[in-house]
C-alpha cells in the first residue's frame, strides 16, 4: 500500500513539473516570436557571409536624457558617452567622406533601446556600434553624520578598471552583470512589457531568449570588438577582453553590432581619462584605427 501511494505521489510531482516547465516554454516562444518579428536583417553580405564595402554605420551613445547611466563622483555616462561618439563620428566623416555616419542621439535625449537597432536597420547600416562606461558598483554603510545621527552613505567600488567590448550572445546567469545593468534601462520606458514582448531585465532567467536570436554576424562582430580591445591595450589600457552578453540593444540589429565599454567612471583615474580631451582623443583613435582595420579586413 505505502508504495503504490510512494508512486502516486511522483506521478503527481512529475506532472506537475511538466506543467511547469510548458509554461516556461511557452513563454519563451512567445517572447522570442516578439523578438524576432522585429529584427531585420538589412544583409551587408554576400551569400557566403562575406561583407561588401562599408557605406553606413551607426553611432550609439548610450543612455541619455533621463537615464543617466552609470554616475561617477563627477560626470554622469550619458555626457561621456555622446561625447566619444560625437568625435569618433566627426573623424570617420574626415578620414572616410564616402561612409555615412548617423547617430541614435546627438543631444541629451534616450531613444528607447529598440528604436536604436531600429534606426540602424532604417538606415541599412553596415555596422551599429554603442558606447558606453562601465562601473564597479556601488555598496552601502551606515555612518555617523556632522550632528551625530546614522544615515546611509553610497561607496562606489573605484578599484575596478579597463575596457572590454560585448557582442550579443548568451552566457551564464552569473556573468550577467554588465548586460542586467545596460538593460535596466528598459525599466525607465512606458509599455515596456509590450516594447520588448514581456522580457524582464530583472530577471536573468529570461536572458535566454537572447540565444534564440539570429546570430548571422556573431563572427563579424566579435572580429570588430576584437580589432577595438587589441586597440585598446596598444593604449596601455587593461584589456578586460570580448564577452558574450545578452544586451537588448543588439538583439535585434541586422548587421555586425558591439557595446563598447570605454573606461570605469567609478574609478577615479579612468573617470579623469574620459572626462579629458586627451582621455576622450585616445578613446576615439582607438575606436577609429579598429574601425579602419576591420574595414580592411571585409573589403580586401
Amino acid at each position: 500500500m505505502l508504495e503504490n501511494r510512494n508512486k502516486k505521489d511522483k506521478l503527481k510531482n512529475f506532472i506537475k513539473t511538466k506543467k511547469v516547465f510548458g509554461k516556461v516554454s511557452l513563454v519563451i516562444t512567445c517572447v522570442s516570436v516578439v523578438l524576432l518579428a522585429s529584427f531585420k536583417p538589412i544583409d551587408p553580405q554576400d551569400d557566403q557571409g562575406t561583407q561588401r564595402k562599408l557605406k553606413t554605420i551607426v553611432l550609439d551613445a548610450g543612455h541619455g536624457g533621463h537615464d543617466s547611466g552609470a554616475v561617477g563622483r563627477q560626470s554622469k555616462e550619458k555626457d561621456i558617452a555622446l561625447q566619444v561618439a560625437l568625435k569618433l563620428g566627426k573623424k570617420i566623416q574626415k578620414e572616410f567622406p564616402g561612409i555615412k555616419v548617423v547617430y541614435t542621439r546627438t543631444t541629451d535625449v534616450y531613444p528607447k533601446l529598440y528604436e536604436r537597432p531600429a534606426l540602424a536597420n532604417k538606415h541599412h547600416a553596415d555596422l551599429f556600434i554603442s558606447i558606453h562606461c562601465n562601473s564597479g558598483g556601488a555598496s552601502s554603510r551606515r555612518v555617523k553624520n556632522s550632528r551625530g545621527k546614522y544615515v546611509t552613505q553610497r561607496v562606489l567600488n573605484t578599484s575596478a578598471k579597463g575596457t572590454e567590448t560585448l557582442v550579443l550572445g548568451f552566457s551564464r546567469t552569473g556573468d550577467q552583470d554588465v548586460a542586467i545593468r545596460e538593460n535596466a534601462s528598459i525599466l525607465m520606458e512606458e509599455n515596456y512589457k509590450e516594447n520588448y514582448g514581456g522580457f524582464d531585465p530583472k530577471d536573468p532567467s529570461t536572458y535566454i531568449v537572447f540565444s534564440l536570436m539570429k546570430r548571422r554576424y556573431r563572427e563579424q562582430s566579435i572580429k570588430l570588438a576584437s580589432y577595438m580591445q587589441d586597440q585598446f591595450a596598444g593604449s596601455n589600457r587593461t584589456d578586460r577582453g570580448v564577452k558574450e552578453q545578452s544586451l537588448a540593444v543588439l538583439a535585434t540589429a541586422g548587421m555586425p553590432a558591439v557595446l563598447t565599454e570605454i573606461g570605469f567612471i567609478s574609478n577615479p583615474d579612468e573617470e579623469r581619462f574620459m572626462m579629458s580631451s586627451a582621455g576622450q582623443e585616445s578613446i576615439v583613435n582607438d575606436l577609429f584605427n579598429a574601425i579602419n582595420t576591420y574595414r580592411k579586413s571585409v573589403e580586401k
